[in-house]
Formats: structure tokens, C-alpha cells, sequence
């Protein structure tokens, strides 16, 4: 006879409905695959009259999440409520004690409370899987955890928010200013319609960097501040001049351990419009992995949506369902190193520095003198002038600086008149 796994799903949202039809319609897909049966035995959201793209059962329907592990024996418990504190966090953590398995894709609950939740999970010989927390349907979590899991990993980076990565191609394929994508972003619904602001500021991509890291380099999540920039300040102007440079801007996440300290950042980077990374355009996001002996290690995959959300979910779930008991961060939780953090002042990278300016004789020589006197060498400059408004912009690449020389610098600018407002930065990868 074949073992049953009752499974309660919580969040009915766009991700929750989606992963409840798959797991009705796939059930004899899963038998086949891990010689187990499932049933979903309860669900819960705030509200059962929400219109819903899928119908639900409502004899199965719970507005108390916390009512399902009174009255069921549940195996396996999905949350898709998200945010990282409230009843997220109190019900996977009553379900861990509770020993009932659970699988996430919320990112903001792992990044936060990752290293309590793991030792629960632990203590209790139960998973917690979050393969779908970072970068959708790209198998990345598992392919470090599993695949790569003999490797030395020293870097891990790449495009981890697609609504930023849709903005920044859409700009440049469309030749529309920043707000008239985002609106546009909004209206497909790649962004929040509300508040999209955890997209476009970085914090999205960093809390899936901090997860990255402490997978990669068997560490507990840290808990540092960091570099953290989003694409709020990228102009139009700066993506046309960054094509004539045969360069694209992404936003990037990076992980790296530097003298075997951390250095995690997020931060807006031109790339060659020829590599990878430069390649990966609209809503996908893409993972380059660095190890030893593996080389360099792309992965590529749309990011977020509930069909590539749902596919990690069902990874996990035919993880567990095959019986694979396994560490949430591939380790024993007492083996997992604190990293030290890297000082982001000696973080070195070169430079496009833009900067809008009255047009007037000696303005160049006091931008690029003062450049040196911080030790910044121009390593390509671009200047144009406009002559019906008497401004000009100059456009300054830069060999490799430390971030101290750079933050010093251009803080110095803000007092120089002829300098019309703050210069934009955006670091250059590699």
C-alpha cells in the first residue's frame, strides 16, 4: 500500500491558488514519480468569497491557519502568505514543532529568521525547503546544496529582481523614461500596483543574497549592513549613453568572500552587452556561480510568476515525498561558519561617473583635478555640450577605485556650483 501525504497549503494568493490547482491536477503525476500519494487535506486565507482565478474547496477552507494542525494530521505544510513576520512566521513555526515539514517561497521569512527556522527544522527532523524563494524556477538552491555541493564556491552574483530587470530593458527597448515603464510594469503586472518600492530599491534582490550566500559558503545568514542600491536614479540618458559604450546597466546581487570575509552588496552595474549576464533581458533573472573544481556556472530562468514559483514548490515537495530528509542549508546547523563582514570601503571597482554641468571654461580640469586628488585616473571621458541651454554632460570612466576614494570624492562636488545636480555612479563589473 502506498503512503498517503496529507498537505495543507496557507495563501491563496496569485502563487498559493496556482500551486493548489497543480497539486489537483497532478496528483497521478507525483504517484508515478515518488511511489507516494498526497491529499490536500485543508487551505487557508483571510478571505473565502476572494475571487480566484481557480476554484477552491470550500469544505476544506480556513480563515484560521492555526485551526488546520488542531484538526488535521498534516505532512506537509505550504506557506505562500508572505512577509517575514506575523502569521508567516508563527505558523511555519508551529508547524516545524508540530514536526510537519514545510516548503516556502518566501524569501523575506528565510532571509530573516533563516537561522532560527533551520535549527527548529532540525531539532525536529523535519525540512524546510525554499528552493522557490530565490530566483523562481531556477533550480539554484538545489543545484548548491546537491549538484555543486562538493565545490569551493567562491562568488555567486547575477540578475535576482525581474521587475528591475524588465524596467532597465524595457527603457532601453522602448527609449521610455523610467516612471512611464514602471507604469507600464504595473500594468502587466511584473510590479506591485501599490507600493513597488521593495522591487526597485534593492531589498528584494538582497534578502535572496543573503540566502545565496549563506548556502554557498556554509554560513548562517548574516545579519550585516551592507551596499545596498536600487534603480530608482537610472535615467534614460544613462541607459542611451551606457549603449554607446557598447554597455548595459543591470542590477546586480553579489556574494563573494573576499580574505574569507563576507561581502554581499546589490547595486545597479554596467556589463558587456556580449556576456551573460548582458544577455538576459525583460522579466528573467539569471545566477553566475564561481567554484573550484566546477569553473563558472550559468543559470538562467524567469524569475518569479506563479508557474515558475509553483515548479520549485513541486521540486520540494517530490524531495520530501521521495524521503529526503536534509539539512535546510545543506549542512548541520552547528557547522555553519559566521563570516566576518568585508569593509565595504575597500571595495574596488571602476567607475561611470555622470556629471550635468554649466558650460563654462575650467569646469572639466575641476572635475578631473579633483578626481586625482582622491586618486582617481580617467580612464575614458565623453563630453556634450548643449549649446542652446549652456549646460554640457561629461561622462567619466574610471580606472578601479575604492569605494572610500569614491564616496569622499564625489561628496565634495555637492558644493561646486557649476555642477547642477548630484553625479550619477554606477559601478562597472569586471
Amino acid at each position: 500500500m502506498k503512503k498517503i501525504y496529507n498537505i495543507a497549503v496557507v495563501g491563496l494568493g496569485q502563487v498559493g491558488i496556482y500551486l493548489l490547482n497543480e497539486l489537483n491536477h497532478k496528483k497521478k503525476n507525483i504517484e508515478i514519480k515518488t511511489g507516494t500519494k498526497i491529499n490536500v487535506v485543508a487551505i487557508s486565507a483571510k478571505n473565502i468569497k476572494k475571487k480566484r482565478k481557480f476554484k477552491i474547496n470550500k469544505r476544506i477552507f480556513y480563515t484560521n491557519p492555526f485551526d488546520i494542525l488542531k484538526k488535521h494530521k498534516v505532512d506537509i505544510l505550504f506557506e505562500a502568505i508572505g512577509l517575514s513576520d506575523g502569521v508567516s512566521k508563527k505558523i511555519v513555526e508551529k508547524a516545524l514543532k508540530s514536526k510537519v515539514h514545510v516548503i516556502t517561497p518566501n524569501k523575506a521569512l528565510i532571509s530573516k529568521h533563516g537561522n532560527y527556522l533551520a535549527k527548529l527544522a532540525e531539532k525536529n527532523n523535519v525540512n524546510l525547503e525554499f528552493e522557490a524563494s530565490v530566483a523562481g524556477g531556477i533550480p539554484i538552491l538545489r543545484s548548491i546544496k546537491e549538484g555543486l555541493a562538493t565545490n569551493k564556491i567562491s562568488k555567486i552574483y547575477g540578475i535576482l529582481n525581474g521587475t528591475s530587470n524588465y524596467i532597465l530593458s524595457e527603457m532601453e527597448n522602448s527609449n521610455q523614461k523610467f516612471n512611464d515603464v514602471l507604469i507600464k510594469a504595473q500594468k502587466l503586472g511584473y510590479a506591485e500596483p501599490g507600493n513597488p518600492k521593495l522591487d526597485l530599491n534593492g531589498f528584494d534582490a538582497f534578502a535572496k543574497v543573503r540566502i545565496l550566500s549563506a548556502l554557498a559558503f556554509n554560513s548562517k545568514i548574516s545579519q550585516h549592513k551592507c551596499l545596498m542600491e536600487g534603480i530608482e536614479k537610472i535615467e534614460l540618458k544613462d541607459i542611451k549613453i551606457a549603449n554607446q559604450l557598447d554597455l548595459r546597466i543591470k542590477l546586480l546581487g553579489i556574494a563573494e568572500l573576499k580574505n574569507n570575509q563576507l561581502f554581499e552588496t546589490v547595486h545597479p552595474c554596467l556589463v558587456n552587452k556580449k556576456s551573460y549576464i548582458g544577455n538576459v533581458n525583460g522579466v528573467m533573472n539569471a545566477v553566475i556561480l564561481e567554484g573550484k573544481p566546477v569553473g563558472e556556472t550559468f543559470l538562467q530562468g524567469e524569475g518569479a510568476g506563479p508557474g515558475p514559483t509553483s515548479s520549485s514548490l513541486l521540486s520540494d515537495l517530490l524531495s520530501i515525498l521521495r524521503g529526503n530528509i536534509k539539512k535546510p542549508f545543506g549542512i548541520p546547523f552547528a557547522q555553519l561558519k559566521v563570516l566576518k563582514s568585508y569593509n565595504i570601503n575597500n571595495y574596488i571597482n571602476s567607475l561611470y561617473l555622470r556629471f550635468e554641468v554649466r558650460d563654462r571654461p575650467g569646469v572639466l580640469s575641476q572635475i578631473t583635478n579633483r578626481l586625482a586628488k582622491y586618486r582617481i585616473s580617467v580612464k575614458r571621458l565623453i563630453q556634450t555640450p548643449d549649446k542652446k541651454t549652456n549646460k554640457a554632460t561629461i561622462v567619466i570612466i574610471t580606472h578601479k577605485t575604492s569605494e572610500i576614494n569614491s564616496k569622499n570624492c564625489l561628496s565634495i562636488f555637492k558644493k561646486n556650483k557649476n555642477i547642477l545636480k548630484t553625479p550619477t555612479l554606477i559601478r562597472v563589473l569586471g
